[in-house]
């Protein structure tokens, strides 16, 4: 059996919060870039320069997602580490 390490301080819903979290994060990227290509993809047909906007604008939403995926991971360390004074 394996034993509980003192100095832990995990609270019963923390492992919910984090399989939640790592279920999401994988959509945040996805959705970035279909998002910003869906978009680019629109704007090429509507002014004929195929496929550079659907490139410009799904490169631009995976670095958005990326970006919210850090804020959000970050947002997610800060709540969970227990203040130390």
């Amino acid at each position: 059996m394996p034993s509980q390490d003192p100095g832990s301080s995990k609270t019963p819903g923390a492992y919910a919060r984090q399989f939640a979290l790592a279920m999401e994060l994988p959509f945040l990227l996805v959705g970035g870039v279909v998002v910003g290509g869906f978009v680019g993809h629109l704007l090429d047909h509507w002014w004929h320069t195929q496929p550079y906007l659907m490139i410009v604008l799904g490169a631009l939403g995976f670095g958005v997602g990326v970006k919210d995926m850090l804020r959000r991971l970050a947002k997610d360390d800060a709540s969970s580490t227990p203040n130390h004074r």
